[in-house]
């Protein structure tokens, strides 16, 4: 039997369950590891194997990045890598957003001799109790011949299920143990998903077509599953108009005749909770019936028949007791309700919901909010107005959380799965950098557009040195009102606006023209522009909304040729109210007027009649 460094056989089985991309930052206790990867990589560097490895400026940022790198591609499981400690700490707002959205990444961490566990070592710390709330597992290995088994139930547990993180915790005797291992004939764990019967989607469809007018609603589940073909596909066998959740959102083109909007208190349509408050029945594929989605669910609920599947036995009946569930994977119960859904067409059963659609596409085409504004400072709206004029349909967007990212959800569009990539339930500011590195990372041919207020911003700004390092192009718009916004927004109902504010006179602001470089403004606090070239990118600003789609042409433009992150910065007015509501989906708040002629929402995917 062939031996080795536990730590080799460990990176020999990241490659056997498919991991060619790493991210993380050394340290003294993972650095076994790291020689491990160094070896290997050396060793495999003819035949093209061996494990690329991006560096980040905060290990916080490495989660992320693996989280962009996981949720970009059907099949990749991200890798994040730190040493014990702090790099383990800072990893956990990163394996808490991955595990809220279901994503798969693993994290591996240095620890510590085992004999020193319990005496306070430097830089030790029970990483595994502080992780285990937020993983599928968590593990120390003590004993270095549990490696192997360790890292194949990881990613059995990873890929089984309801997917999710693992953090991983070695040692460093332990890494460094000559064990018996055998890559030759090394094999995955099988993986277990749920799947669906024929009689189950039979009574699915039984209830589905008892309704008069239906709506499918599709969660993350469905892009997970990589089944938003056969989502579509069901869709238009039945002819019934789909709803996205956040995290479903390009699980059918936004421009799709049965694409019916997103419903929900915040990230929403109008013509998307209209259509919702109207329907009689309801299949839910996917998705967690989520409080932002959902708002108060005696409105939600009332009137309605409602059919859940998910992969996750706990979640059916969590949030609410449906009328039937069923416990599958989203594929594979689309599998068997597209094939029950033929059968029914070829027999000549299903019903007729020509009028049905017919009045969801009237709601699409009428109830829009305006994104037209002329004036200056600039309103938010104008820049995703723009955004859709100047990126194409392959346009993959990356944001997290915010006023930006609510705004951003109502008026951007999206037409493939996995062109939104965001954190939907955990939404931690600082991740759209790093995420949007590992998009890029796991799809650099892809045009990737991240989105970002100017908190969000900063919270891990210097991330963008790696894409500096690391030549990892993309577009960041950054919406700056030098404003907590959202939270400034949810201060209205205690009647204050403390503690948000992040303008200040900085003192470098002034008038002057440097070269082509529109001056900062005054009082808006930090230079994002300068901030972006000293850490090897490149900035661009936009004052005048006529100039937002001329300058995210040129950022596109700079990106190619540089190969670097271009910053957008766009300077809003301080404060904009963006449309949403407190507790029910049916009084949403309405802050500006309203579109009722094309040119009030002229990039609209269903425009309005000219005026």
């Amino acid at each position: 039997m062939p031996t080795m460094r536990a730590v080799d056989a460990a990176v020999r089985i990241l490659e056997l369950e498919g991991v060619t991309q790493t991210f993380g930052v050394p340290g003294a206790a993972i650095n076994p590891f790291y020689s491990a990867m160094r070896a290997r990589n050396a060793e495999s560097a003819a035949e093209g194997g061996g494990l690329a490895h991006v560096l980040a400026r905060h290990v916080e940022g490495a989660a992320h990045m693996a989280e962009g790198y996981t949720r970009t591609r059907a099949g990749n499981i991200g890798v994040c890598i730190g040493t014990s400690g702090p790099a383990g700490t800072d990893m956990i707002t990163g394996l808490y957003s991955a595990q809220a959205d279901s994503i798969p990444i693993l994290a591996i961490t240095g620890q510590a001799p085992v004999a020193r566990l319990h005496k306070e070592d430097f830089q030790a710390v029970d990483i595994t109790a502080i992780a285990t709330p937020v993983t599928k597992m968590a593990m120390t290995v003590l004993e270095a011949a549990q490696v192997p088994g360790a890292f194949a139930q990881a990613f059995h547990l990873m890929r089984s299920g309801r997917p999710g993180p693992v953090l991983i915790d070695l040692p460093l005797d332990v890494q460094l143990t000559e064990i018996e291992f055998d890559p030759d004939t090394y094999t995955p764990l099988p993986v277990h998903r749920p799947a669906a019967t024929r009689r189950q989607a039979a009574k699915a469809l039984d209830l589905l077509c008892a309704g008069d007018r239906p709506l499918i609603v599709a969660g993350g589940g469905v892009i997970n599953a990589d089944a938003s073909d056969r989502l579509v596909e069901l869709a238009e066998l039945l002819d019934v108009p789909v709803v996205p959740t956040l995290m479903g959102w390009g699980a059918i083109p936004d421009d799709h005749r049965l694409a019916a909007g997103m419903a929900g208190l915040q990230t929403a349509h109008r013509y998307g909770n209209a259509t919702f408050l109207e329907s009689d029945t309801v299949l839910g594929i996917g998705n967690r019936w989520a409080n932002r989605h959902t708002g108060g669910l005696e409105t939600y609920r009332r009137g309605r028949t409602f059919v859940h599947i998910d992969i996750e036995p706990t979640q059916i009946g969590r949030v609410f007791a449906p009328d039937y569930g069923i416990v599958s994977d989203a594929g594979a119960a689309l599998d068997e309700l597209v094939a029950e859904a033929r059968r029914r067409r070829d027999a000549g059963t299903l019903p007729d919901r020509t009028a049905w659609v017919a009045d969801c596409a009237q709601r699409k085409a009428t109830l829009q909010r305006r994104t037209h504004f002329t004036g200056t400072p600039i309103k938010p709206q104008r820049v995703y107005e723009e955004m859709n004029r100047v990126f194409g349909p392959d346009t993959r967007y990356v944001t997290t959380i915010g006023l930006s990212q609510i705004a951003a959800a109502q008026f951007l569009h999206v037409y493939r799965p996995r062109h939104w990539i965001n954190a939907g339930q955990a939404g931690p500011l600082g991740w759209t950098i790093p995420a949007a590195l590992g998009s890029v990372t796991a799809d650099p041919d892809t045009p990737v557009v991240a989105l970002s207020g100017d908190y969000d911003f900063q919270f891990m700004l210097e991330e963008l040195a790696v894409g500096a390092q690391f030549q990892l192009p993309y577009v960041h718009v950054v919406v700056n009102n030098s404003y907590l916004g959202l939270i400034r927004q949810a201060q209205r109902a205690f009647d204050m606006d403390y503690c948000v504010q992040l303008g200040f006179d900085n003192i470098h602001t002034t008038d002057a023209v440097d070269g082509d470089r529109e001056p900062a403004p005054k009082g808006y606090g930090v230079d994002h522009v300068v901030v972006a070239e000293g850490l090897g990118c490149l900035g661009l600003r936009v004052t005048d909304p006529e100039e937002i789609a001329p300058t995210l042409r040129r950022a596109w433009t700079q990106a190619r040729e540089h190969k670097v992150p271009v910053v957008v910065e766009v300077v809003l007015e301080r404060v904009t109210n963006v449309s949403m509501g407190a507790a029910e989906i049916d009084a949403v708040t309405e802050f500006e007027e309203l579109a009722t002629v094309r040119e009030h929402a002229p990039t609209s995917v269903s425009p309005l009649p000219p005026g």
